[in-house]
Protein backbone atom coordinates (compact mmCIF):
# COMPACT_ATOMS: atom_id res chain seq x y z
CA UNK A 1 0.00 0.00 0.00
CA UNK A 2 2.40 2.17 0.63
CA UNK A 3 4.66 1.81 -2.58
CA UNK A 4 1.20 2.44 -4.47
CA UNK A 5 1.16 5.57 -2.57
CA UNK A 6 4.06 6.44 -3.13
CA UNK A 7 3.66 5.62 -6.66
CA UNK A 8 0.32 7.79 -7.15
CA UNK A 9 2.25 10.58 -5.68
CA UNK A 10 4.98 10.35 -8.40
CA UNK A 11 2.31 10.12 -11.04
CA UNK A 12 1.12 12.93 -9.94
CA UNK A 13 3.86 15.42 -9.50
CA UNK A 14 4.69 13.90 -13.12
CA UNK A 15 1.30 15.53 -14.08
CA UNK A 16 1.84 18.94 -12.92
CA UNK A 17 5.42 19.16 -13.85
CA UNK A 18 3.73 18.58 -17.56
CA UNK A 19 0.28 21.29 -16.58
CA UNK A 20 2.43 23.75 -15.63
CA UNK A 21 5.14 23.45 -18.30
CA UNK A 22 1.62 23.78 -21.00
CA UNK A 23 0.29 26.80 -18.78
CA UNK A 24 3.52 28.68 -19.68
CA UNK A 25 3.22 28.51 -22.72
CA UNK A 26 2.18 32.36 -22.41
CA UNK A 27 2.87 34.90 -25.22
CA UNK A 28 3.80 38.11 -24.11
CA UNK A 29 1.38 41.26 -25.35
CA UNK A 30 1.07 44.86 -24.17
CA UNK A 31 -1.72 44.20 -21.80
CA UNK A 32 -0.70 40.96 -19.82
CA UNK A 33 2.62 41.97 -18.33
CA UNK A 34 1.42 41.26 -15.31
CA UNK A 35 0.15 38.07 -15.97
CA UNK A 36 3.14 37.05 -17.60
CA UNK A 37 5.43 37.83 -14.33
CA UNK A 38 3.02 35.83 -12.03
CA UNK A 39 3.83 33.15 -14.55
CA UNK A 40 7.22 33.51 -14.42
CA UNK A 41 7.39 33.45 -10.45
CA UNK A 42 5.28 30.46 -9.79
CA UNK A 43 6.85 28.31 -12.52
CA UNK A 44 10.35 29.50 -10.75
CA UNK A 45 8.74 28.27 -7.51
CA UNK A 46 7.50 25.00 -9.29
CA UNK A 47 10.33 24.20 -10.76
CA UNK A 48 12.35 24.10 -7.79
CA UNK A 49 10.25 22.26 -5.65
CA UNK A 50 9.52 19.13 -8.38
CA UNK A 51 12.75 19.05 -9.72
CA UNK A 52 14.16 18.63 -6.12
CA UNK A 53 11.74 15.64 -6.26
CA UNK A 54 13.08 12.39 -7.03
CA UNK A 55 11.56 10.76 -10.54
CA UNK A 56 9.99 13.87 -11.47
CA UNK A 57 10.79 15.39 -14.98
CA UNK A 58 11.09 19.48 -13.43
CA UNK A 59 13.34 19.93 -15.85
CA UNK A 60 10.69 20.14 -18.01
CA UNK A 61 9.48 23.27 -16.47
CA UNK A 62 12.57 25.08 -16.80
CA UNK A 63 13.29 24.35 -20.49
CA UNK A 64 9.83 25.39 -20.95
CA UNK A 65 10.73 28.94 -19.43
CA UNK A 66 13.93 29.44 -21.62
CA UNK A 67 11.95 28.23 -24.83
CA UNK A 68 9.07 30.85 -23.93
CA UNK A 69 10.88 33.49 -22.52
CA UNK A 70 14.54 33.37 -23.97
CA UNK A 71 17.81 34.46 -23.13
CA UNK A 72 16.90 36.90 -20.40
CA UNK A 73 15.50 34.48 -18.27
CA UNK A 74 18.33 32.15 -18.36
CA UNK A 75 20.09 33.63 -15.32
CA UNK A 76 17.03 32.82 -12.97
CA UNK A 77 17.07 29.21 -14.35
CA UNK A 78 19.74 28.96 -13.42
CA UNK A 79 19.85 29.57 -9.85
CA UNK A 80 16.84 27.95 -9.74
CA UNK A 81 18.34 25.20 -10.44
CA UNK A 82 21.49 25.33 -8.23
CA UNK A 83 18.65 26.49 -5.16
CA UNK A 84 16.64 22.85 -6.51
CA UNK A 85 19.47 20.59 -6.60
CA UNK A 86 21.14 21.74 -2.85
CA UNK A 87 17.41 21.64 -1.73
CA UNK A 88 17.38 17.70 -2.85
CA UNK A 89 20.30 16.84 -1.31
CA UNK A 90 19.95 19.42 1.90
CA UNK A 91 16.86 16.77 2.44
CA UNK A 92 18.86 13.82 2.44
CA UNK A 93 21.31 15.52 4.52
CA UNK A 94 18.74 15.47 7.38
CA UNK A 95 16.82 12.41 6.26
CA UNK A 96 17.76 9.35 8.52
CA UNK A 97 19.59 6.91 6.53
CA UNK A 98 17.63 4.51 8.00
CA UNK A 99 14.59 5.35 5.65
CA UNK A 100 16.98 4.46 3.06
CA UNK A 101 17.37 1.06 4.51
CA UNK A 102 13.56 0.44 5.04
CA UNK A 103 13.12 2.00 0.93
CA UNK A 104 15.29 -0.87 -0.06
CA UNK A 105 13.88 -3.57 1.84
CA UNK A 106 10.18 -2.55 0.50
CA UNK A 107 11.70 -3.07 -2.95
CA UNK A 108 12.90 -6.28 -1.30
CA UNK A 109 16.44 -5.39 -2.33
CA UNK A 110 17.59 -7.26 0.42
CA UNK A 111 21.59 -6.66 -0.26
CA UNK A 112 20.87 -3.22 -0.81
CA UNK A 113 19.35 -2.85 2.77
CA UNK A 114 21.92 -5.07 4.24
CA UNK A 115 24.82 -2.84 3.00
CA UNK A 116 22.96 0.59 4.18
CA UNK A 117 22.42 -1.19 7.80
CA UNK A 118 25.99 -1.59 7.81
CA UNK A 119 27.05 1.79 6.80
CA UNK A 120 24.57 3.46 8.90
CA UNK A 121 26.51 3.94 12.30
CA UNK A 122 29.60 5.06 10.38
CA UNK A 123 31.02 8.85 9.94
CA UNK A 124 31.29 9.89 6.29
CA UNK A 125 34.89 8.85 6.44
CA UNK A 126 34.33 5.48 7.27
CA UNK A 127 31.88 4.41 4.98
CA UNK A 128 33.79 6.09 1.91
CA UNK A 129 36.15 3.48 3.30
CA UNK A 130 33.77 0.52 3.65
CA UNK A 131 32.43 1.04 0.44
CA UNK A 132 35.91 1.38 -1.36
CA UNK A 133 37.11 -1.71 0.62
CA UNK A 134 33.82 -3.62 -0.65
CA UNK A 135 34.25 -2.81 -4.30
CA UNK A 136 37.13 -5.01 -6.63
CA UNK A 137 35.68 -3.52 -9.65
CA UNK A 138 37.81 -0.71 -11.05
CA UNK A 139 35.16 1.32 -12.47
CA UNK A 140 33.32 1.66 -9.12
CA UNK A 141 36.47 2.53 -7.19
CA UNK A 142 37.06 5.06 -9.58
CA UNK A 143 33.77 6.34 -9.43
CA UNK A 144 33.79 6.36 -5.59
CA UNK A 145 37.28 8.19 -5.51
CA UNK A 146 36.10 10.92 -8.55
CA UNK A 147 32.60 11.17 -7.12
CA UNK A 148 32.21 14.61 -7.31
CA UNK A 149 33.17 14.18 -11.26
CA UNK A 150 30.52 11.50 -11.15
CA UNK A 151 28.03 13.08 -9.27
CA UNK A 152 28.45 16.10 -11.89
CA UNK A 153 28.01 13.39 -14.84
CA UNK A 154 25.11 11.84 -13.33
CA UNK A 155 23.33 15.23 -12.97
CA UNK A 156 23.55 16.12 -16.73
CA UNK A 157 23.20 12.31 -18.04
CA UNK A 158 20.11 12.18 -20.18
CA UNK A 159 17.40 9.76 -18.99
CA UNK A 160 18.85 10.05 -15.63
CA UNK A 161 14.88 9.86 -14.55
CA UNK A 162 15.38 6.20 -14.72
CA UNK A 163 17.35 6.10 -11.80
CA UNK A 164 15.86 9.06 -9.58
CA UNK A 165 16.24 12.35 -11.69
CA UNK A 166 18.02 15.38 -10.64
CA UNK A 167 16.01 15.13 -7.50
CA UNK A 168 16.81 11.78 -6.39
CA UNK A 169 20.42 11.69 -7.08
CA UNK A 170 21.09 14.63 -5.23
CA UNK A 171 18.52 13.16 -2.27
CA UNK A 172 20.99 9.85 -2.33
CA UNK A 173 24.23 12.09 -2.62
CA UNK A 174 23.47 13.85 0.76
CA UNK A 175 21.86 11.15 2.31
CA UNK A 176 25.09 8.92 2.21
CA UNK A 177 27.24 10.98 3.85
CA UNK A 178 30.31 11.48 1.65
CA UNK A 179 30.06 14.69 -0.14
CA UNK A 180 30.72 17.84 1.41
CA UNK A 181 28.37 20.26 1.31
CA UNK A 182 30.44 23.27 0.00
CA UNK A 183 32.18 20.59 -3.19
CA UNK A 184 28.69 19.41 -3.85
CA UNK A 185 27.51 23.29 -4.55
CA UNK A 186 30.86 24.00 -6.33
CA UNK A 187 29.97 20.38 -8.51
CA UNK A 188 26.24 21.78 -9.58
CA UNK A 189 27.13 25.34 -9.91
CA UNK A 190 29.20 23.91 -12.72
CA UNK A 191 27.35 21.27 -13.56
CA UNK A 192 24.28 22.94 -14.32
CA UNK A 193 25.81 25.95 -16.06
CA UNK A 194 26.17 24.76 -19.83
CA UNK A 195 22.31 25.47 -20.83
CA UNK A 196 21.61 28.57 -19.23
CA UNK A 197 25.20 30.22 -20.27
CA UNK A 198 24.70 28.87 -23.64
CA UNK A 199 21.37 30.61 -23.85
CA UNK A 200 22.51 33.46 -22.27
CA UNK A 201 25.63 34.57 -24.10
CA UNK A 202 25.04 32.26 -27.43
CA UNK A 203 21.10 32.79 -28.26
CA UNK A 204 20.22 29.19 -27.98
CA UNK A 205 17.19 28.63 -28.61
CA UNK A 206 14.97 25.91 -26.89
CA UNK A 207 11.71 25.05 -29.05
Amino acid sequence: MRFLILIAFLVLATWGAHAIKEALNLEIRPGNEAMVHRGIMLGAVAYVGLLALPFVPGAEIGIAMLAAFGPGIAPLIYVATVASMMLAYTIGRFLPIKALERFLGLLHMQRAAALVARAAPLSGDDRLAMLLDGQSKRAVRVGLRYRYIALAVAVNTPGNSIIGGGGGIMMIAGLSGIFSPLLVFITIAVAVSPVPLAVLFLGLRLQ
